[in-house]
């Protein structure tokens, strides 16, 4: 399936508005409202052809997706410029480097009593600006190395972890909560982003530093660096280690709460309505402060730990730096050691600090990032529930049998929904599933759509069985309308276009005309051109039922699943929709999920699941004969006034 033909500026993209600024440069359009396109037509005049992305979405992930996902790996992908911003690292702390070495040139050529030379002071000047000057370039185009490397690492990581959720089965949806899931698209990878970008090279470059001045501080006086080395790093390194490990606990910690604290403030925002109407405002900001200190606590947590490594490293540092005084002083009143060399030694001694001090920085940036691509690769290695085969085949244009042979399911293994179901429907048969909630209706529908696969048996289309074919092919056949429609922000028209981009304005006349759509059509200012805000706010809950519904009728499946696809509808909505089913089921396999029996009756045959089976099958008329489950349920309906009861709520 590609993906660029559904998204971009065509026919079935989700832009909104006229194409007419983005057709001459061949760029997706976004969405440019009427009193602002002149301006954006003189934008794009000058603008260059770009080529319509062509990805390709697989259900199985390529060589290259099911990589670890590592640091290293994600920037060995642009190695040319990883080796272009490592050559400009080591330049950088070669010529930062310079300054005390010239310094000691300048004091002991240059001021030393009887080798006054004001030349020599000139020249060390002279050079000390310029390899100043140019390190600062340097830097520069540094910068620039890593802030396209860090755009591109990110671009690349937002797509796989994108097709990774697209690939992942519903349980996995279910189960986990969406603010968790968004944290990973924004604060994990945005972590990475910062890190790549800063605290990468950085790290490099103040590790590389250290190893310059290390090997400097040996060229200048051995017996100084020994006990720089013997009594200052070990010290350090001990500090580091306790830092590493008590900052990783921290930082992933804190991973978790902030994912925590966007699930909270998503589920709040996608229920406002429900919040307002039950007066939980109140409560809703006392829980969210509950979140949000949680999430504060493990920040406090992290900043104690720096509180005690940064100063810690800083004391140490003093304290090396007074002996190393006393040390150094004593060599120089012995002839051991001259000025200039002690004066050239503490200034490298001091840049030898300054790193340790830059790196604890970066290393909490390091760490954030650690954690991030931690919780990366723990998503990207979940695998999906429901999979294909590796050797899984085309499913062929079907008739639409469906067989259930001994299906059995639970969404939670110890507690099956089904047991041992077997059920058949004929190709062009429509078939209503009725009994009471929670009996596992929806469940069958989700097993015959291969959302799930059974615990035990198996689900046949046509005699095969769907987890040997692609699925793509399979779901491409079988339409589903589920009892709560889903709109995405875009227009009607491209709703209505979702499952079937190539669709032609003749198609949408005729899905708005079978189900009933003309009058709400008319209404609207701009017809199928006006704006459904997300998930179809704008609209009332009969109206989206509507619109699902053509979408449904506009892709033509083989294979139609009705999951309560009348219930949300008022007494006119649903004549014009029983009206309508005649026509949009007609030569179609047919599932109908109804607790309505006004819809079910409609059905060829009826199937009564209660107590995780089939209990009863027939037609209507078969099962009111019978006296049986159905003939009780019909009585109830009647009892409570049927369609009449239906009228007078309505």
């Amino acid at each position: 399936m590609a993906w660029g033909g559904g998204w971009g500026g065509g026919g079935g993209g989700f832009g909104g508005g006229p194409h007419v600024a983005s057709s001459a440069s061949n760029l997706p359009f976004g969405g440019i409202p009427t009193e602002l396109q002149a301006g954006a037509a003189k934008l794009l005049a000058d603008e260059p052809a770009h080529e319509p992305a062509r990805l390709t979405f697989t259900q199985r992930p390529n060589a290259k997706e099911q990589r670890r996902l590592t640091l290293p790996s994600m920037l060995w992908v642009y190695k040319r410029w990883v080796v272009t911003g490592s050559m400009l690292v080591i330049a950088i702390s070669l010529l930062l480097q310079s300054g005390p070495k010239l310094t000691e040139v300048a004091i002991n050529h240059g001021m030393a009593p009887g080798h006054h030379s004001l030349r020599v002071i000139t020249v060390c000047g002279l050079l000390y600006l310029a390899l100043a000057l140019l390190g600062t370039f340097a830097q520069r185009a540094q910068a620039l190395v890593t802030g396209k490397l860090a755009s591109r690492v990110m671009h690349d990581l937002r797509i796989r972890v994108f097709t990774h959720f697209q690939r992942l089965s519903l349980d996995f949806f279910t189960e986990e909560k969406a603010g968790v899931l968004m944290s990973r698209m924004t604060s994990d990878i945005e972590n990475l982003q910062q890190l790549i970008q800063d605290g990468v090279s950085q790290f490099a470059l103040q590790g590389l530093t250290m190893i310059v001045i290390t090997a400097v501080l040996f060229a200048t006086n051995v017996v100084l660096a020994t006990w720089t080395v013997v009594l200052i790093v070990p010290i350090l390194f001990a500090f580091s280690l306790w830092f590493h490990h008590a900052s990783e606990r921290g930082y992933l910690l804190s991973r978790d709460r902030i994912a925590n604290v966007l699930a909270d403030l998503s589920e709040s925002l996608y229920g406002i309505r429900v919040v307002t109407a039950n007066n939980r405002q109140r409560r809703n900001i006392v829980n969210h402060r509950h979140v949000v200190g949680a999430y504060r606590d493990a920040n406090l947590y992290t900043g104690r730990v720096n509180a005690i490594y940064g100063p810690a490293t800083i004391m140490i540092g003093i304290l090396g730096q007074g002996l190393l005084l006393g040390i150094g002083g004593h060599m120089v009143l012995r002839h051991q050691l001259s000025l200039g060399a002690l004066i050239a030694f503490f200034l490298y001694l001091n840049r030898f600090f300054q790193p340790i001090q830059l790196l604890v920085q970066q290393y909490n940036a390091l760490q954030q990032g650690r954690s991030s691509i931690i919780r990366l690769r723990e998503l990207l290695e979940t695998p999906p529930s429901v999979d294909e085969l590796p050797d899984a085949t085309t499913l062929g244009a079907i008739e639409g049998r469906l067989t259930f042979e001994n299906v059995s399911f639970g969404y939670d293994p110890a507690n099956l929904v089904l047991r041992d179901v077997n059920l058949e429907i004929a190709p062009g048969e429509s078939v209503a599933f009725v009994g009471p909630t929670g009996a596992g209706k929806s469940t069958m529908a989700k097993l015959a759509n291969r959302f799930y696969d059974p615990t035990a048996g198996r689900v046949l289309v046509d005699g095969v069985d769907v987890k040997t074919v692609t699925l793509h092919s399979l779901r491409s056949q079988l339409g589903v309308v589920p009892q709560e429609p889903f709109l995405f922000a875009g227009t009607m028209r491209q709703n209505l276009r979702f499952g079937r981009p190539e669709a032609t304005d003749a198609d949408l006349d005729e899905a708005v005309d079978v189900v009933g759509l003309r009058d709400l059509v008319e209404r609207l200012p701009e017809g199928l051109d006006t704006v459904v805000h997300e998930r179809g706010q704008t609209l009332s809950a009969g109206e989206r039922q509507l619109l699902a519904l053509a979408r449904a009728f506009l892709a033509r499946p083989r294979v139609l699943i009705l999951d309560e696809a009348t219930s949300s509808l008022d007494l006119q909505s649903e004549t014009v929709i029983e009206r309508a089913l005649d026509r949009l089921l007609e030569g179609r396999s047919a599932i109908l999920i109804a607790h309505r029996l006004t819809t079910a009756q409609r059905a060829d045959r009826i199937v009564v699941i209660d107590h995780g089976g089939v209990v009863e099958i027939g037609s209507p008329s078969e099962l009111l004969r019978q006296g049986g489950a159905y003939a009780t349920m019909y009585e109830a309906w009647l009892a409570s006034g049927g369609r009449d009861a239906t009228r007078e709520r309505a």
